[in-house]
């Protein structure tokens, strides 16, 4: 069992390494690679976001006619995650970055393209000055002339900060946490008054209290106990308070009642005339008072 796990291996004596067929595969063979997509990209057919970093199982080959200072050009393909579209993107060595190739459009590249637009024009400027003397000397005073102003912002700039700096920023600090300390100390001078005084109030409260205590027991010591009897009782009215406050009530809610009548000073009784049995009986009262009255002044005379 121990011949298993031999590393060397017996080569014959006629072994001859250049006699072993060699295996010919295309210049265009493709490699499948695992990679991360290097930026981030939207699928054309259906609209899916690919973002930086995501997997893929891609496949791998390399460009040709293709070769930037002697480096070879790769080129990769991916499959969207939705649609599973077809995405190809390949290396710019130039650049140090991918190109986008087909099945996808790049996002955030604004940058880049602000880049290559202002590489294009220093270019053509470049082109246009070996050409033409003249346009060397405008683009010169164009660039004093975009100097000076420069140099005046920065002026500007300058004497702002000047400005800036004469101002004291601890002691402006300072001013402020005084400021912030007296308002700390007002808050506590006012809340000790309220209290103070808040305390003259409880303690002038407790004083009436205790004056009003002393005073009823001298007045209830001063005033003399009546003797009661047991019959006080029955003549005493049970509840001639409530009575009263009952007959208050009702006269301020609908007015006093009067015991006479508001007309009994517009009718006028009418008096009756005496009979002849009245009339006959009141004249002899009345001569009988005469005849007593004359008995009395004789006797008495």
């Amino acid at each position: 069992m121990s011949e298993r796990k031999v590393l060397n291996k017996y080569y014959p004596p006629d072994f001859d390494p250049a006699k072993i067929p060699k295996l010919k595969l295309p210049k265009d063979r493709q490699y499948v690679v695992r990679l991360m997509a290097p930026f981030n990209m939207r699928c054309k057919t259906c609209g899916e976001y690919i973002y930086k970093g995501k997997k893929f199982n891609a496949r791998k080959e390399t460009v040709q006619n293709e070769v930037y200072l002697g480096l070879p050009i790769f080129r990769f393909y991916i499959k969207c995650t939705r649609c599973l579209a077809e995405i190809t993107f390949k290396t710019d060595p130039e650049n140090t970055d991918y190109t986008m190739e087909h099945g996808a459009t790049r996002n955030f590249q604004a940058e880049k393209l602000l880049e290559e637009e202002e590489k294009r024009m220093q270019k053509e400027r470049e082109e246009e000055e070996l050409n033409n003397p003249m346009k060397v000397l405008e683009n010169r005073t164009k660039d004093s002339k975009l100097e000076m102003e420069v140099l005046e912002n920065l002026q500007e700039l300058k004497e702002l900060n000047q400005r800036q700096a004469n101002v004291d920023f601890e002691a402006m600090l300072k001013q402020y946490k005084e400021y912030e300390e007296e308002q700390k100390r007002k808050e506590q001078e006012e809340d000790e008054q309220e209290m103070k005084a808040m305390l003259e109030q409880a303690q002038n409260r407790r004083l009436l209290v205790d004056s009003d205590s002393d005073e009823e027991p001298a007045k209830s010591r001063a005033k003399p106990v009546a003797k009661i009897k047991p019959t006080d009782i029955l003549q005493e009215d049970p509840q001639p308070q409530s009575k009263k406050l009952k007959t208050e009530s009702w006269e301020r809610s609908v007015g006093k009642l009067n015991t006479k009548p508001q007309l009994a000073g517009l009718v006028t009784v009418r008096k009756q005339k005496p009979g002849p049995a009245l009339a006959n009986g009141s004249e002899n009262q009345g001569t009988a008072a005469n005849t007593g009255n004359c008995s009395r002044g004789d006797g008495v005379a």
